[in-house]
C-alpha cells in the first residue's frame, strides 16, 4: 500500500500516559464528555445508545482505568502528540479544505445539538462537546 495521501481521525485524549492518577483524570473528563453528549441527543431507551454506552464507551473506559501494560488497549493521544509523531515519522500536514470545513459546521449546525462544536486549530478540524475537544481529523501525505 503506498497512499499519496491519509485522513487521520483520532480520539483526543490524554488517558493513555502510565500513570494512573493522570489516566484516571483525563479519562474522567473525556468520557463525561462522551455520556453527557449521549444523554443529551440520544433517548435513554434507544438500542443504540446502550449499544453505545455498554459495548463501545463502556468498555473502553474501562480498559483506559482498570487495565495495565499489556493489558491495556486504548492508548489515545492528544491531536498535538499525533502531529508531532506524524511529523517525525516523515509526514507532512496538509492544509484543511476551506470548503470543506464550511459544509461541516453548516450541517453542524443545521442538524444537532447546540453543544456539539467545530473549530480549527492550524490544518486540524476539531470536533468537540461543551468546549471540550473529542475527535480531532487532518490529512498528511509524506514530505519526499
Amino acid at each position: 500500500m503506498n497512499p499519496s495521501v491519509f485522513i487521520l481521525g483520532i480520539i483526543n485524549g490524554g488517558h493513555g500516559v502510565p500513570f494512573f492518577a493522570m489516566r484516571f483524570r483525563e479519562a474522567l473528563f473525556h468520557f463525561s464528555a462522551i455520556f453527557d453528549m449521549l444523554e443529551a441527543t440520544v433517548p435513554r431507551d434507544a438500542p443504540e445508545r446502550l449499544l453505545l454506552e455498554r459495548e463501545i464507551f463502556g468498555r473502553k473506559a474501562m480498559n483506559v482505568i482498570a487495565c495495565e501494560g499489556s493489558e491495556r488497549i486504548e492508548r489515545p493521544e492528544t491531536y498535538k502528540m499525533s502531529h508531532m509523531r506524524n511529523l517525525r515519522a516523515g509526514f507532512r500536514q496538509l492544509p484543511l479544505d476551506k470548503d470543506m470545513v464550511s459544509l461541516a459546521k453548516d450541517r453542524l449546525k443545521s442538524y444537532s445539538h447546540k453543544d456539539f462544536e467545530t473549530e480549527e486549530d492550524g490544518q486540524w478540524l476539531l470536533q468537540g462537546w461543551k468546549g471540550r475537544i473529542v475527535y480531532a481529523l487532518s490529512t498528511w501525505m509524506p514530505d519526499r
